[in-house]
């Protein structure tokens, strides 16, 4: 039986066009390293919403390595190398971090990290010479460890890190945090500029030296309380970064990674994993007693958007 050719001609453009949207679908593996910053309102899923939503084709697939009030330099002496590198990760590389983990730290407070760290690099151990995917993308938060000293600790071990990544093809994104300028109360003076100019033009110059790509919320922030003062960033009843500022650091990291803006994008939900403590049990409230999800009003969440770095921020 023949078919006309008009229609012939449309079977065939669409099986192109089929195969062609199969072809264009790939993954993105991207790695988060970081503490409470990282995975507090489940930033990496926020970042794969709106990653996801821009490139319907992209498969965002993210995976963390958090440790509590933890810094990069921390993560290094637990062992966290060893994730970034896991598509080369050898046996004895495993075996010498297990090493130093069982004899344990000076540091009181890194040893209370050891067992969650044993338990990861014996993982790791059941992982050698299995085949695994270089990562895409490897984001490095930074903490208080980005302001102190000259060069900081945090300007250390990025680099340290960034080598590892780099070496397989990854790009490296710095997330710079910014705990110090949130504020938990509309603010009623205009903030300061200086020291959060101060701080990101050292992550951007951080950023050129390892040939990252800097995120730094800390213009995001400062972009927001000048336009929006009324907006808060942190919680009342707790230190870190409440929904607004969480949805501005997704939007940065987001920026970051694909060298584009996010605003036109419609996701809008961030939901925290903390609950209000004055009501054990309750997971509907997050730590000042309002909804732990929170959706954007058009007006909010336009302006959150607008404060994503521009290029010449992220280095």
């Amino acid at each position: 039986m023949k078919f006309p050719r008009t229609l012939t001609a449309l079977a065939i453009l669409l099986c192109t066009s089929i195969l062609g949207i199969a072809q264009e679908k790939k993954t993105l593996n991207v790695l988060f390293i970081g503490n409470s910053y990282t995975a507090r309102h489940n930033l990496a899923k926020t970042v794969k919403a709106l990653a996801e939503e821009a490139d319907p084709a992209l498969s965002f697939n993210p995976s963390a390595v958090i440790y509590g009030g933890r810094t990069l330099s921390d993560h290094w002496q637990l062992g966290t190398q060893n994730v970034v590198n896991l598509h080369a990760l050898t046996a004895d590389e495993v075996n010498a971090s297990l090493a130093t983990l069982k004899a344990g730290f000076e540091n009181a407070k890194l040893n209370g990290y050891a067992k969650g760290a044993i338990t990861r690099q014996k993982k790791l151990l059941e992982e050698v010479g299995k085949p695994h995917p270089k990562w895409d993308v490897v984001v490095l938060q930074s903490y208080r460890d980005d302001i102190e000293g000259d060069p900081s600790k945090y300007a250390k071990f990025a680099p340290k890190f960034a080598e590892l990544a780099k070496a397989q093809g990854a790009k490296v994104i710095l997330y710079e945090t910014t705990p110090t300028t949130q504020n938990a109360k509309a603010l009623t003076a205009a903030p300061d500029p200086a020291p959060v100019q101060k701080k990101a033009t050292a992550i951007a110059k951080l950023a050129k030296e390892t040939g990252a790509t800097a995120a730094p919320t800390s213009l995001a922030a400062l972009k927001c309380q000048t336009k929006r003062p009324d907006i808060t960033l942190r919680f009342i009843n707790d230190a870190h970064l409440n929904h607004a500022m969480s949805y501005m650091t997704a939007c940065a990291i987001y920026a970051a990674i694909f060298e584009k803006s996010p605003v036109g994008l419609q996701f809008n939900t961030v939901t925290d994993i903390r609950f209000f403590e004055a009501e054990p049990g309750n997971k509907t409230k997050d730590r000042d007693g309002k909804p732990i999800t929170r959706n954007f009003s058009e007006k909010d969440r336009t302006c959150l958007l607008y404060t994503s770095p521009s290029p010449r921020d992220r280095g």
